[in-house]
């Protein structure tokens, strides 16, 4: 596993959202949905495309707290720009769980 230094954990920003849409992701290579994420005044609204589909289902999703890095370059992702990266870890069947606040933050709060 490579080291980083606390100086370069503190460059990438992990910040929460509320998820206020989620739509299924036609034309993706694998299931995915759609994921409109606001993270508050001071970051907005952004877009990204998350392999989520085996254990949520869209209105599942919606009003939903999620864990995102928000400073990544935005990246296509085949018809949308993926404007962050919703963070999650694989179950044993590859399955992916969304990492989660296990109480109500304000939106935008930094995860350090």
């Amino acid at each position: 596993m490579d080291t980083i230094s606390f100086d370069d954990f503190l460059k990438v920003e992990i910040r929460v959202g509320k998820i206020i849409e989620a739509v299924e992701f036609v034309g993706a290579r694998k299931p995915a949905y759609i994921l409109h994420v606001d993270f508050g005044e001071q970051f907005g609204i952004k877009k990204s495309s998350a392999q989520i589909t085996a254990l949520y289902k869209p209105e599942d999703l919606v009003g939903r707290l999620v864990v995102a890095v928000v400073n990544f370059p935005r990246k296509q992702i085949g018809p949308i720009m993926s404007e962050c990266l919703v963070t999650g870890f694989h179950n044993e069947l590859g399955e992916v769980a969304l990492c989660i606040p296990d109480k109500p933050v304000p939106l935008g709060t930094r995860l350090l």
